[in-house]
Protein backbone atom coordinates (compact mmCIF):
# COMPACT_ATOMS: atom_id res chain seq x y z
CA UNK A 1 0.00 0.00 0.00
CA UNK A 2 1.13 3.56 -0.71
CA UNK A 3 1.34 6.36 1.85
CA UNK A 4 1.34 9.90 0.46
CA UNK A 5 3.32 12.37 2.58
CA UNK A 6 3.51 16.11 2.03
CA UNK A 7 4.03 19.30 4.02
CA UNK A 8 0.68 18.94 5.76
CA UNK A 9 1.12 15.49 7.28
CA UNK A 10 4.88 14.86 7.36
CA UNK A 11 5.04 15.57 11.11
CA UNK A 12 2.98 12.42 11.66
CA UNK A 13 5.38 10.14 9.81
CA UNK A 14 8.89 11.02 10.98
CA UNK A 15 9.89 7.38 11.49
CA UNK A 16 8.56 6.33 8.08
CA UNK A 17 10.42 9.23 6.44
CA UNK A 18 13.62 8.18 8.22
CA UNK A 19 13.17 4.66 6.82
CA UNK A 20 12.65 6.12 3.35
CA UNK A 21 15.84 8.19 3.50
CA UNK A 22 17.76 5.12 4.69
CA UNK A 23 16.40 3.10 1.77
CA UNK A 24 17.50 5.84 -0.61
CA UNK A 25 21.00 5.76 0.89
CA UNK A 26 21.28 2.01 0.36
CA UNK A 27 20.02 2.15 -3.21
CA UNK A 28 21.47 5.35 -4.65
CA UNK A 29 24.61 5.61 -2.55
CA UNK A 30 25.69 2.00 -2.05
CA UNK A 31 24.12 -0.02 -4.87
CA UNK A 32 24.03 2.48 -7.75
CA UNK A 33 27.12 4.45 -6.74
CA UNK A 34 25.59 7.88 -7.32
CA UNK A 35 27.35 10.89 -5.85
CA UNK A 36 24.76 11.55 -3.19
CA UNK A 37 25.08 12.97 0.29
CA UNK A 38 24.59 10.35 2.99
CA UNK A 39 24.52 11.47 6.62
CA UNK A 40 23.84 9.11 9.52
CA UNK A 41 22.79 6.47 7.03
CA UNK A 42 20.21 8.69 5.31
CA UNK A 43 20.31 10.16 1.80
CA UNK A 44 18.84 13.63 1.56
CA UNK A 45 19.41 16.59 -0.73
CA UNK A 46 18.34 20.21 -0.98
CA UNK A 47 15.19 19.29 -2.88
CA UNK A 48 13.90 17.47 0.19
CA UNK A 49 13.79 20.87 1.89
CA UNK A 50 11.21 22.12 -0.65
CA UNK A 51 8.33 20.12 0.85
CA UNK A 52 7.91 17.72 -2.06
CA UNK A 53 5.30 15.00 -2.17
CA UNK A 54 6.58 11.55 -1.21
CA UNK A 55 4.89 8.36 -2.35
CA UNK A 56 6.02 5.68 0.10
CA UNK A 57 5.28 1.98 -0.28
CA UNK A 58 4.61 0.04 2.94
CA UNK A 59 4.43 -3.70 3.53
CA UNK A 60 1.98 -5.45 5.85
CA UNK A 61 4.21 -4.56 8.82
CA UNK A 62 4.11 -0.86 7.86
CA UNK A 63 7.80 -0.95 6.90
CA UNK A 64 9.05 1.08 3.93
CA UNK A 65 9.66 -0.99 0.80
CA UNK A 66 9.57 1.64 -1.97
CA UNK A 67 9.42 5.38 -2.59
CA UNK A 68 9.40 8.12 -5.19
CA UNK A 69 9.53 11.91 -4.85
CA UNK A 70 7.37 14.42 -6.73
CA UNK A 71 8.50 18.00 -7.38
CA UNK A 72 6.97 20.85 -9.31
CA UNK A 73 8.99 21.90 -12.35
CA UNK A 74 8.21 25.60 -11.93
CA UNK A 75 10.87 25.81 -9.20
CA UNK A 76 14.17 24.04 -8.50
CA UNK A 77 14.19 20.39 -9.53
CA UNK A 78 16.78 17.78 -10.36
CA UNK A 79 16.53 17.73 -14.15
CA UNK A 80 17.07 21.50 -14.24
CA UNK A 81 19.74 21.80 -11.55
CA UNK A 82 21.50 18.42 -11.16
CA UNK A 83 20.83 16.20 -14.16
CA UNK A 84 21.15 19.08 -16.61
CA UNK A 85 23.70 17.06 -18.65
CA UNK A 86 20.75 14.95 -19.79
CA UNK A 87 19.24 17.98 -21.49
CA UNK A 88 22.37 18.57 -23.57
CA UNK A 89 22.12 22.35 -23.38
CA UNK A 90 18.37 22.49 -23.93
CA UNK A 91 16.38 24.58 -21.44
CA UNK A 92 14.53 22.58 -18.79
CA UNK A 93 10.81 22.01 -19.22
CA UNK A 94 8.89 24.21 -16.78
CA UNK A 95 5.14 24.07 -16.43
CA UNK A 96 2.57 24.12 -13.61
CA UNK A 97 1.05 21.07 -15.29
CA UNK A 98 4.26 19.03 -15.34
CA UNK A 99 5.92 17.49 -12.27
CA UNK A 100 9.20 15.69 -11.84
CA UNK A 101 9.41 12.16 -10.39
CA UNK A 102 12.79 11.15 -9.01
CA UNK A 103 14.41 9.01 -6.30
CA UNK A 104 12.30 5.99 -7.19
CA UNK A 105 13.55 2.82 -5.54
CA UNK A 106 12.34 -0.53 -4.20
CA UNK A 107 13.79 -2.47 -1.27
CA UNK A 108 14.38 -5.68 -3.21
CA UNK A 109 16.47 -7.13 -0.37
CA UNK A 110 13.64 -6.91 2.17
CA UNK A 111 11.12 -8.30 -0.30
CA UNK A 112 13.48 -11.20 -1.08
CA UNK A 113 13.93 -11.93 2.63
CA UNK A 114 10.18 -12.05 3.01
CA UNK A 115 10.04 -14.60 0.20
CA UNK A 116 7.88 -12.41 -2.04
CA UNK A 117 8.99 -13.50 -5.51
CA UNK A 118 6.80 -10.96 -7.29
CA UNK A 119 7.02 -8.40 -4.50
CA UNK A 120 9.16 -5.91 -6.40
CA UNK A 121 6.82 -5.97 -9.41
CA UNK A 122 3.76 -5.48 -7.24
CA UNK A 123 5.44 -2.70 -5.24
CA UNK A 124 6.47 -0.98 -8.48
CA UNK A 125 2.98 -1.16 -9.97
CA UNK A 126 1.30 0.07 -6.79
CA UNK A 127 3.73 3.00 -6.68
CA UNK A 128 3.13 3.94 -10.30
CA UNK A 129 -0.65 3.69 -9.93
CA UNK A 130 -0.73 5.80 -6.77
CA UNK A 131 1.57 8.53 -8.08
CA UNK A 132 -0.12 8.87 -11.46
CA UNK A 133 -3.60 8.89 -9.93
CA UNK A 134 -2.50 11.55 -7.45
CA UNK A 135 -1.02 13.78 -10.16
CA UNK A 136 -3.98 13.23 -12.48
CA UNK A 137 -6.45 14.19 -9.76
CA UNK A 138 -4.36 17.31 -9.00
CA UNK A 139 -4.67 18.47 -12.62
CA UNK A 140 -1.13 17.50 -13.61
CA UNK A 141 -0.97 16.35 -17.23
CA UNK A 142 2.56 14.92 -17.41
CA UNK A 143 5.45 13.73 -15.26
CA UNK A 144 9.15 13.74 -16.06
CA UNK A 145 10.88 10.65 -14.71
CA UNK A 146 14.67 10.53 -14.45
CA UNK A 147 15.41 6.82 -14.78
CA UNK A 148 18.04 4.38 -16.03
CA UNK A 149 17.53 2.42 -19.28
CA UNK A 150 16.95 -0.84 -17.40
CA UNK A 151 14.08 0.64 -15.43
CA UNK A 152 12.78 2.21 -18.62
CA UNK A 153 12.42 -1.30 -20.05
CA UNK A 154 10.68 -2.41 -16.85
CA UNK A 155 8.22 0.47 -17.18
CA UNK A 156 7.45 -0.54 -20.74
CA UNK A 157 6.75 -4.13 -19.70
CA UNK A 158 4.21 -3.03 -17.09
CA UNK A 159 2.40 -0.68 -19.48
CA UNK A 160 3.94 2.51 -18.11
CA UNK A 161 6.60 3.33 -20.69
CA UNK A 162 7.48 6.91 -21.55
CA UNK A 163 5.75 8.36 -24.59
CA UNK A 164 8.71 10.65 -25.29
CA UNK A 165 12.18 11.50 -24.00
CA UNK A 166 14.07 14.69 -23.24
CA UNK A 167 17.73 15.24 -24.08
CA UNK A 168 20.06 12.24 -24.09
CA UNK A 169 21.24 9.32 -21.97
CA UNK A 170 24.26 10.06 -19.76
CA UNK A 171 26.44 8.13 -17.32
CA UNK A 172 25.38 8.52 -13.69
CA UNK A 173 27.53 6.58 -11.20
CA UNK A 174 27.41 2.88 -12.05
CA UNK A 175 24.41 3.26 -14.37
CA UNK A 176 23.13 5.52 -17.13
CA UNK A 177 20.30 8.01 -16.74
CA UNK A 178 17.62 9.37 -19.05
CA UNK A 179 14.50 11.52 -18.78
CA UNK A 180 11.15 10.18 -19.96
CA UNK A 181 7.77 11.86 -20.22
CA UNK A 182 4.71 10.10 -18.80
CA UNK A 183 1.15 11.25 -19.38
CA UNK A 184 -1.00 11.20 -16.23
CA UNK A 185 -4.13 9.76 -17.78
CA UNK A 186 -6.89 7.26 -17.06
CA UNK A 187 -5.58 5.13 -19.91
CA UNK A 188 -2.14 4.79 -18.34
CA UNK A 189 -3.62 3.87 -14.97
CA UNK A 190 -5.89 1.30 -16.64
CA UNK A 191 -2.93 -0.36 -18.39
CA UNK A 192 -1.03 -0.60 -15.12
CA UNK A 193 -3.97 -2.04 -13.24
CA UNK A 194 -4.69 -4.59 -15.96
CA UNK A 195 -1.05 -5.72 -16.09
CA UNK A 196 -0.75 -6.10 -12.32
CA UNK A 197 -4.27 -7.38 -11.70
CA UNK A 198 -4.82 -4.60 -9.18
CA UNK A 199 -8.45 -3.56 -8.79
CA UNK A 200 -8.24 -2.10 -5.27
CA UNK A 201 -7.37 1.34 -3.93
CA UNK A 202 -3.57 1.29 -3.55
CA UNK A 203 -3.46 4.28 -1.19
CA UNK A 204 -3.24 3.38 2.49
CA UNK A 205 -6.03 4.22 4.91
CA UNK A 206 -4.26 6.92 6.92
CA UNK A 207 -6.59 6.79 9.90
CA UNK A 208 -5.99 3.06 10.28
CA UNK A 209 -2.24 3.48 9.73
CA UNK A 210 -1.95 6.18 12.38
CA UNK A 211 -3.88 3.99 14.79
CA UNK A 212 -1.49 1.11 14.19
CA UNK A 213 1.57 3.32 14.58
CA UNK A 214 0.23 4.79 17.82
CA UNK A 215 -0.44 1.30 19.18
CA UNK A 216 3.11 0.22 18.35
CA UNK A 217 4.57 3.32 19.99
CA UNK A 218 2.50 2.78 23.15
CA UNK A 219 3.39 -0.91 23.46
CA UNK A 220 6.14 -1.42 26.04
CA UNK A 221 9.36 -2.67 24.58
CA UNK A 222 10.41 -6.14 25.65
CA UNK A 223 13.60 -6.39 27.65
CA UNK A 224 15.89 -8.61 25.62
CA UNK A 225 17.93 -11.42 27.10
CA UNK A 226 21.12 -9.56 26.20
CA UNK A 227 20.05 -6.41 28.02
CA UNK A 228 18.90 -8.38 31.04
CA UNK A 229 22.25 -10.18 31.15
CA UNK A 230 24.03 -6.82 30.95
CA UNK A 231 22.26 -5.54 34.06
CA UNK A 232 22.92 -8.79 35.88
CA UNK A 233 26.64 -8.54 35.14
CA UNK A 234 26.82 -4.85 36.07
CA UNK A 235 25.05 -5.38 39.39
CA UNK A 236 27.22 -8.37 40.27
CA UNK A 237 30.36 -6.40 39.35
CA UNK A 238 29.48 -3.32 41.46
CA UNK A 239 32.39 -2.60 43.81
CA UNK A 240 30.77 -0.07 46.10
CA UNK A 241 27.51 1.67 46.91
CA UNK A 242 28.07 4.41 44.29
CA UNK A 243 28.48 1.89 41.47
CA UNK A 244 25.46 -0.07 42.65
CA UNK A 245 23.37 3.10 42.82
CA UNK A 246 24.46 4.18 39.35
CA UNK A 247 23.59 0.77 37.88
CA UNK A 248 20.20 0.76 39.58
CA UNK A 249 19.52 4.28 38.28
CA UNK A 250 20.32 3.16 34.74
CA UNK A 251 18.10 0.11 35.14
CA UNK A 252 15.30 2.34 36.40
CA UNK A 253 15.62 4.59 33.31
CA UNK A 254 15.65 1.71 30.86
CA UNK A 255 12.92 -0.25 32.54
CA UNK A 256 10.70 2.78 32.49
CA UNK A 257 10.45 2.10 28.74
CA UNK A 258 10.76 -1.68 28.76
CA UNK A 259 9.55 -4.67 30.68
CA UNK A 260 11.25 -8.04 31.07
CA UNK A 261 10.01 -10.81 28.81
CA UNK A 262 10.19 -13.06 31.85
CA UNK A 263 11.01 -11.84 35.37
CA UNK A 264 14.49 -13.03 36.18
CA UNK A 265 16.37 -12.76 39.48
CA UNK A 266 19.56 -10.70 39.32
CA UNK A 267 21.11 -12.06 42.47
CA UNK A 268 20.02 -13.41 45.83
CA UNK A 269 18.77 -10.00 46.92
CA UNK A 270 18.11 -7.88 43.81
CA UNK A 271 15.52 -8.43 41.07
CA UNK A 272 15.07 -6.41 37.86
CA UNK A 273 11.32 -6.86 38.09
CA UNK A 274 11.30 -4.18 40.76
CA UNK A 275 12.58 -1.43 38.44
Amino acid sequence: MILIVDALNKHQYTDILDQMFRLRARVFGARLGWKVEVTDGQERDRFDDLDPVYFIGLDEEDRVISCVRGLQTTGPHMLADVFCDILGGEPPLRSPNVWEATRFCVDTERLAQKGEINGASKATCEMMIASIEYLRDAGITDAIAVIDPVFDRVMRRVGNGAYDYLGKTVQMGKVRAMAGLLDCTDERVARLREFAGIDYDVVVDEAALLERLAAKAAKPAVLTDALAQYFIEQLDAAQDADELEATLALADTVLGKAKPAQPAPVSDSVSLSGY
